[in-house]
């Protein structure tokens, strides 16, 4: 294979993400793109791929594709080692693997090439569990993590070819970011067929079968509660109660179990509670939320009773797509929606769909004035921007929030 034609013809670049991981070529470490399935982690790697192509013209480049029929004889550690012989054929020589937890073992090969020196090797995967115990465990210290996420707002304009209208707004929070929706008519029956197939693949590939899962309505029904109760507390007490309550009995521990699954496919979110100092992790009450909303959306269905829990999933989106830790706080008897925290840096946000009155105006500001630190406070919402004079809280709309870098 020419080291240029597994490329796509159109690559649409993902500048914040390819300005981080550039600046690891060449380094002595292991790079790792993570995420969903279809996110874009395969165009990660090729945009990484087309950078050293345009810069090194001696760079030896070696492909591999897991979803490709042409790479599925490599299964195991051994099998990759044994295709690799003799490809190391020049002074510069760079190795992707896209999908490599699809390879028993992946881990001690990855291991074998970085200490043979001859391969900077990059790779993606899929499952969260797979990456930070087999990598980043083995590796020790010598393998970095790239977390990619759906489209954010301003990427979906761009990749769309569309003006920041309330429209565009709307298209978003309700088909999401997975960037493949370029080449569909951005129309609900499109769109949502294509949802429904990636949503399959997810769950039975990335969860039923890698985890031997019988179970299957079960899994289904915690799905739909899931996207229902999108940034509500919940904790697997409640959950496995609601369930009970439909006629599906489930032991906590299990509840608890396959939503960790979940959240190792990258599917759902768990945002963790904790104090205002950030120094007390509660056990009990954690927010999930969705890594795209249009297959939230999909589960859910899009309705304007739920957009309060849409846009909050689509502002802790773009926080984490500010790469921002994220947790929501308790504040005495209140809530703050979120809490995020950079370096140094912190930002406080509340999140609600409309303030049309004084009592929802006190909730949503006074819990924000509640903190006594200097740091930045938002509260963001679909209103017309209130001048606030809050001791230095800003009321700015979702679509000014999503296009902030903050």
């Amino acid at each position: 294979m020419e080291k240029d034609k597994f490329i796509p013809e159109k690559l649409i670049n993902r500048q914040k993400y390819i300005d981080h991981a550039v600046k690891y070529i060449d380094k002595d470490i292991i790079k790792v793109f993570s995420g969903q399935r279809r996110v874009g982690k395969s165009y990660m790697l090729y945009q990484v791929a087309q950078h050293i192509i345009n810069s090194n013209t001696e760079a030896n480049i070696v492909f591999i594709n897991k979803e490709l029929a042409e790479y599925r004889f490599i299964n195991t550690e051994f099998q990759l080692i044994e295709y690799l012989k003799n490809k190391d054929t020049a002074r510069y020589n760079y190795l992707f693997i896209d999908e490599v937890q699809e390879i028993k073992g992946f881990e001690n090969a990855l291991r074998s090439l970085l200490a043979d020196r001859k391969w900077d090797i990059w790779c993606s995967g899929s499952n969260a569990s797979f990456l930070s115990i087999d990598i980043a465990g083995i590796m020790s210290g010598r393998s970095i993590e790239f977390r990619i996420g759906a489209l954010s707002y301003t990427e979906f304009l761009d990749f769309h070819h569309l003006d920041d209208t309330d429209n565009a707004l709307l298209k978003y929070l309700k088909f999401g970011g997975l960037p493949y929706l370029i080449n569909l008519s951005l129309d609900d029956l499109t769109v949502f067929e294509y949802l429904r197939g990636v949503y399959n693949t997810i769950l039975f590939k990335d969860i039923v079968n890698r985890h031997g899962i019988r179970n299957i309505h079960f899994l289904e029904n915690l799905v739909q509660f899931s996207a229902d109760h999108i940034g509500s507390l919940l904790s697997s007490n409640k959950i496995s109660e609601y369930l009970k309550s439909q006629g599906i009995r489930m032991a906590t521990v299990r509840v608890l179990e396959y939503l960790n699954y979940l959240t190792d496919a990258f599917f759902l979110k768990k945002i963790k509670r904790t104090d205002i100092k950030g120094k007390r992790v509660f056990e009990v009450g954690e927010k999930y939320f969705f890594e795209d909303l249009g297959l939230r959306n999909l589960i859910a269905g899009f309705s304007m009773n739920d957009i309060g829990k849409i846009i909050e999933n689509a502002v802790l989106l773009h926080l984490q797509y500010n790469g921002f830790e994220v947790h929501t706080v308790a504040l005495n008897d209140k809530e703050i929606d979120f809490v995020g925290t950079r370096a140094n840096e912190k930002i406080y946000v509340q999140v609600a769909y409309l303030i049309p009155d004084q009592k929802v105006y006190e909730r949503e500001f006074g819990n924000l004035r509640k903190i006594d630190d200097n740091y930045p406070k938002y509260v963001v919402s679909m209103d017309p921007v209130i001048s606030t004079g809050n001791l230095g809280i800003k009321h700015i709309h979702l679509r000014e929030f999503l296009k902030m870098e903050i």
